[in-house]
């Protein structure tokens, strides 16, 4: 049975976790990196869409490499998240839309799954791990299936 008590620290977790994931939202929008890391914990450990298949950029220069190769700011949503929050450790999931104009003048737009894993470290909640991935087709092609949308 859930108490009261319970159930409003769950909704403040949840809602602390919001604010994080908007302003992160908004840092990537902005190519901020600054911002973007400041959410990051200590440890923080990316499964990102792009090589290798682990990455800890716990400097930011794979970020700002990357950020460097879109032109202007980048179109960046979260969508249906879900949120499982204790009071240490919380667990979300998605689907995140990527799109923008890269710096050869191509527009790009990609729907993918996201999956982030934060931890609280006093008062404030930070991402400890980021898992992004697309399926692929099973016809033989091994082909990434990014045409889907929503």
């Amino acid at each position: 049975m859930t108490t009261a008590t319970t159930t409003g620290a769950i909704a403040t977790h949840e809602a602390q976790i919001r604010a994080v994931l908007d302003d992160w939202a908004a840092a990537l929008r902005a190519k901020s990196v600054e911002g973007v890391m400041r959410h990051h914990a200590p440890g923080f450990v990316h499964f990102s869409l792009a090589p290798p298949l682990v990455t800890a950029d716990n400097d930011g220069t794979a970020l700002r490499d990357w950020f460097a190769t879109w032109q202007g700011p980048l179109a960046y949503e979260l969508r249906d998240l879900a949120i499982v929050a204790g009071d240490a450790a919380a667990f979300c999931h998605g689907l995140g839309r990527l799109g923008g104009t890269k710096t050869d003048g191509k527009r790009n737009e990609l729907w993918f799954r996201q999956t982030l894993g934060l931890r609280k470290a006093g008062d404030r909640w930070q991402i400890i791990h980021q898992h992004e991935s697309v399926p692929f087709y099973m016809d033989g092609s091994m082909k990434a299936a990014v045409d889907l949308k929503p």
